[in-house]
C-alpha cells in the first residue's frame, strides 16, 4: 500500500526526524516524491507528493516562507529538508511557515540520500498497484465466470453489487431488464447512469446508486452486459416468432384440438386454465423493437407472440387470470410503448380456456384496440370476434363476398363505395350527417348508396342487410390474413 510520512519516520535506516508541529498530519499517502531546488515548484506539482529540497533557493526568510506558501498551494503532503548543504538544520523562518499552514516538515540527515526515499515510495506504489490489479482481474473472473455457468444476468448483477458495495438496475427500452433492487425507480442524481453500448437504439443504461466503489470493474461489466443484453434480444426474437407462429395457426384453425392443446403446452400456456390476450398493433416494419422490446413489471411472465397479418405487425402476450387485473396490465404495456414511441391503443380479450378461448380472446382484444382509447378493455359480448373465433362460420369468406364487388368497383373507377358504407353506418344511417362528414351533396350520398345495393345485393338501408355489411366491414377491419 502506499506510505505516509509516519511510514517514512519509521524506518531506521532513513534517520528521519519529525520537526513540525503536533497538528500537522503524518498519515496522508504519498503519490509520490519531488526532487526540488527552484524557489517556486507550484507549477511542477499536481497534489500529493512529498517535497525533497536542500534549500539552496531559500537563502531569505522572506524566500523560505513563500516556499512553504507555495507547497501548501500545490497540495503536497509534506516537506523533506536536506540539512548538511546549504543549510546545516531546518530553517526556523521555513519551520515556522510550515508549522502555520500545518505542513508537515522532516529532516532529512546528510547521510541519506533523497533517491533512498524516492525508491522506498515508488516500490510501495507498484506493489499497491499490483495488488489493485490482482483484485481487478479476480473481480473480472468473478463476473465472467456468472455470467457463462448459466446465471446470466442476474447472477452477473449479483456479483458485481457486492463488488461495488451499491444496488443496481439494467434498463432497456426504458423498461428495467433487471435489478438488485425490485420496485427502485432509477434517476439521477440518486442514481449514477451508465450507457450500455448494444448496437440499437433502445437507450439501454445500467444504473448504480450512489455512492458506490469502482476500481475499474464497472467498465469491465459494462462489456459483460452489453453483449449479454444482445444476447437477450435475440432470444427473445426468436422466442416471439416461434410463438407467433404457433398461435397464427390456432387463430386460423388449421390445427387439430390435440395438436393445439400439445403446442399451447410447449409454449407455457395451459389449455385448461383461462388466459386473456393483450394485443398492440402496427405498421409491419414501422417498429422492428417490437418483437425485442421488454416488457414492464408483472408482465414477464406473459407468452409473448409476434404476429404479421394484412400489412400489420402485432405483439400478442397471453397472461392467465391470475397474472392481475388486465386493465392495469395493459395500461403497464401502454406505458412500456409510449416509453419507445408506440403510440397505438392495447387491446384486451376476455378470459377463456382451451384453444378455440385463445381464439375469441384474441379477436376480441383485435376489435377492442380499434376504439382508439389507450387501453381498451373487451365488451362484454362480441357478436364479430364470437363469430370470427368460430371455426364452422366461414366469416371471412363471407366478408369477402360481401364486400369483395365494393373493393373491385373502387379499384377500377376511383370510387369510395367502401368509405361511403363505413361513414353511413357509423353514423347510424343518417343520409345527411354522410352528407357533411364527406363534404358531399345529399343526392350524391343516396345515389352512392344505390350502388351499395345494386353491387353487393344488400341494401343499406333495410335492418337486415345492414347487420350483413356491419358484420363485413367488421371482420374485415380484424380478421387474420387468411
Amino acid at each position: 500500500m502506499a506510505l505516509s510520512l509516519a511510514d517514512l519516520l519509521g524506518v531506521p535506516d532513513l534517520h528521519l526526524k519529525n520537526l513540525g508541529s503536533t497538528r500537522t498530519p503524518l498519515t496522508t499517502a504519498i503519490d509520490w516524491v519531488a526532487v526540488t531546488e527552484l524557489e517556486n515548484p507550484q507549477a511542477f506539482l499536481s497534489g500529493g507528493e512529498l517535497v525533497l529540497t536542500t534549500g539552496a533557493r531559500q537563502g531569505t526568510a522572506d524566500a523560505q516562507r513563500s516556499f512553504v506558501r507555495q507547497i501548501k498551494r500545490a497540495g503536497a503532503v509534506g516537506i523533506g529538508f536536506g540539512i548538511g548543504f546549504e543549510h546545516d538544520c531546518v530553517p526556523p523562518a521555513l519551520l515556522a511557515e510550515a508549522n502555520r499552514w500545518a505542513v508537515p516538515v522532516v529532516e532529512v540527515p546528510y547521510s541519506t540520500p533523497f533517491i533512498a526515499i524516492g525508491k522506498l515510495v515508488a516500490d510501495a506504489r507498484s506493489s499497491d498497484h499490483y495488488i489493485k490489479l490482482e483484485q481487478l482481474l479476480r473481480e473480472h473472473q468473478i463476473l465472467a465466470r456468472a455470467l457463462l455457468t448459466g446465471g446470466g444476468l442476474p447472477a452477473l448483477l449479483k456479483k458485481l453489487s457486492a463488488i461495488v458495495a451499491a444496488d443496481l438496475i439494467i434498463t432497456q427500452y426504458g423498461g428495467e431488464v433487471e435489478s438488485t433492487s425490485p420496485g427502485a425507480f432509477p434517476e439521477a442524481p440518486s442514481w449514477h447512469p451508465v450507457a450500455l453500448s448494444t448496437g440499437k437504439r433502445d437507450a439501454s443504461t445500467l444504473w448504480l446508486r450512489q455512492p458506490f466503489h469502482d476500481n475499474g470493474i464497472v467498465d469491465y461489466a459494462r462489456g459483460l452486459i452489453s453483449i449479454e443484453l444482445n444476447n437477450l434480444v435475440q432470444r427473445r426474437h426468436s422466442a416471439r416468432q416461434i410463438a407467433g407462429q404457433v398461435i397464427s395457426d390456432i387463430v386460423r384453425g388449421t390445427l387439430e384440438a390435440a395438436d393445439s392443446a400439445a403446442r399451447l403446452e410447449n409454449l407455457g400456456i395451459s389449455p385448461t386454465a383461462k388466459n386473456f390476450v393483450l394485443l398492440v398493433s402496427t405498421d409491419a416494419g414501422k417498429f422492428s423493437t417490437l418483437s425485442t422490446i421488454t416488457l414492464p413489471p408483472g408482465l414477464e411472465t406473459a407468452v409473448a407472440a409476434i404476429i404479421s397479418a394484412e400489412g400489420r405487425q402485432e405483439l400478442l402476450l397471453v397472461l392467465p387470470t391470475q397474472a392481475g387485473d388486465p386493465a392495469a396490465l395493459g395500461r403497464a404495456l401502454s406505458h412500456q410503448m409510449h416509453n419507445i414511441g408506440i403510440t397505438t391503443p392495447v387491446g384486451i380479450g376476455g378470459a377463456y380456456s382451451q384453444a378455440n378461448g385463445l381464439r375469441w380472446s384474441y379477436f376480441e382484444a383485435r376489435e377492442a384496440a380499434t376504439r382508439g382509447l389507450e387501453v381498451n378493455v373487451p365488451e362484454r359480448l362480441s357478436l364479430t370476434s364470437l363469430l370470427l373465433a368460430s371455426e364452422d362460420v366461414p366469416m371471412v369468406d363471407m366478408a369477402a363476398e360481401a364486400l369483395g364487388p365494393l373493393t373491385a368497383f373502387d379499384t377500377a373507377h376511383g370510387a369510395e363505395l367502401v368509405d361511403t358504407l363505413e361513414t353511413y353506418l357509423r353514423l347510424n344511417g343518417s343520409v345527411a350527417a354522410v352528407a357533411e362528414a364527406l363534404a358531399l351533396h345529399r343526392n350524391t350520398v343516396r345515389y352512392r348508396l344505390t350502388q351499395i345495393a345494386e353491387l353487393t345485393g344488400y341494401d343499406p338501408a333495410l335492418t337486415p342487410d345492414r347487420v350483413q355489411l356491419w358484420l363485413a366491414l367488421a371482420v374485415r377491419r380484424i380478421a387474420p390474413q387468411g
